[in-house]
């Protein structure tokens, strides 16, 4: 059978792949997994947070997740609508022993998810959530009476959150003005607040969450009416969120993207500037541009790089203690100040970093120049054979020393897909073109 969890917790259609049935079963072996590895104090039940982005599934999931929990013995402690990140920040302010948030991010409205974090706030090892699943097909036993869990809920959530935010920059925004696209999702109250909280003038758009908009041509994936709305209002820049809030892309002053590569070497010199830089180190994905590795190297910060997926990004962030890392789609750590992506702390800091240089965000993001790209998705039938040929290696470093220090190939195979990924990065878009197709060729003759 396929693994249930994926890359970012357990997704499907919802009411069809992602039932009721299996939100209540999931997070009923999810109690059982952590309260075996919990140190909570045998006079309290164990406990959980749990929250939702506005689309309409989540609530019958969410009462399915609080029932199951309940249903074990471990309280529920309901706090609404709040951006994923700040369900890991309320496990920790709670003091709760895992929390659980019910999203399906960036995916369109039928979609939903179920991700669980640790006590503290952190995301689960690949072998806590394998245990979890193993639970799934246990007899698990029922507390009657008064060990029955209790579901209540948490009106002070999203203040507290607040001020964690609040928190988080010590230098004023007043001055600046965002529009900022919160894709009808879970940041759709939080965002707006958090930035004039922070002296900005804000101007939402996308930010009327009806359960059957999130994400629906607005939000990090669909940035041109983020750009309009920039110039229609001659803002300093833009936001944009996606359904859960864990990512921020931005749009400069001139209507002009800016993507999760330049919001970190932003973010990244702006550290090394206050000497919170640990050892130097930013840590991005094979996916970043090699532009970021250039603007870096000449900033005089090294570039961890890890595989895909903001997982392996906290594994090394965890490992070397480092101060920041991140992806190109805009989900960026910071651990001092929280413990996952969240897209408003990063819209934070960057408005930040913009108050104190009064430089403008163009600017800013000018010092990553992004090399042209160009990616293949190569069919093939059996992409296991393309990673043991070598015929592809032999045209890999033909084409590295084609490009040089000016250019890169990257190959993936696909996760769920006899499919192999070309990627190449070149000096010129008619460069990496040509390269990319002479290696997509290659690729298919060695997995036909």
């Amino acid at each position: 059978m396929a693994r249930l969890f994926g890359t970012d917790g357990v997704r499907g259609l919802a009411n069809a792949e992602l039932t009721p049935e299996l939100a209540l079963r999931l997070a009923s072996a999810a109690a059982v997994v952590f309260a075996e590895s919990s140190a909570t104090d045998s006079h309290r039940r164990p406990r959980a947070v749990v929250g939702r982005d506005p689309r309409a599934s989540g609530e019958m999931l969410e009462a399915a997740v609080c029932a199951g929990l309940a249903a074990t013995g471990v309280d529920a402690i309901c706090v609404g609508t709040v951006p994923t990140p700040a369900v890991a920040f309320l496990t920790a302010d709670y003091r709760a022993d895992f929390g659980v948030m019910i999203s399906a991010s960036h995916n369109p409205m039928p979609d939903n998810g179920i991700k669980f974090f640790s006590a503290g706030g952190h995301k689960l090892d690949d072998d806590v959530e394998d245990r979890i699943e193993a639970a799934m097909g246990d007899d698990l036993i029922r507390p009657i009476g008064a060990a029955v869990g209790r579901i209540v809920a948490a009106p002070d959530a999203g203040d507290r959150y607040r001020q964690h935010l609040a928190q988080a920059i010590d230098t004023r925004l007043d001055g600046l003005t965002v529009v900022v696209d919160c894709a009808h999702g879970a940041a759709s109250e939080l965002a707006p607040l958090a930035y004039a909280d922070a002296g900005a003038t804000v101007i939402a758009i996308h930010a009327e969450p009806d359960g059957l908009n999130i994400n629906a041509d607005c939000g990090s994936t669909h940035m041109d009416k983020l750009q309009a709305a920039v110039l229609e209002h001659g803002a300093d820049l833009g936001l944009a969120h996606d359904g859960d809030a864990d990512r921020c892309l931005a749009v400069d002053s001139t209507g002009q993207i800016v993507d999760g590569d330049a919001i970190m070497a932003v973010l990244a010199t702006s550290l090394k500037d206050q000497g919170r830089l640990r050892e130097n180190v930013l840590v991005a994905t094979v996916m970043s541009n090699l532009g970021l590795h250039i603007a870096m190297r000449d900033a005089g910060i090294t570039v961890h790089t890890t595989a895909v997926g903001d997982r392996y990004v906290l594994e090394e962030l965890r490992r070397g203690g480092y101060s920041i890392g991140g992806e190109q789609s805009g989900h960026i750590v910071v651990p001092g100040s929280g413990t996952t992506g969240d897209g408003i702390l990063t819209g934070l800091m960057l408005m930040a970093r913009m108050a104190a240089t009064t430089a403008r965000l163009a600017d800013l993001a000018g010092i990553v120049t992004v090399l042209p790209q160009e990616l293949i998705n190569v069919r093939v039938a059996d992409k296991h054979a393309v990673s043991q040929s070598q015929a592809v290696r032999d045209a890999v470093a033909v084409a590295e020393t084609e490009l040089g220090e000016t250019g890169r190939v990257l190959l993936r195979p696909s996760g769920t897909e006899q499919l192999v990924r070309v990627m190449v990065e070149a000096a010129t878009a008619d460069q990496a073109l040509s390269v990319a197709g002479r290696l997509a060729e290659v690729v298919q003759g060695a997995g036909a």
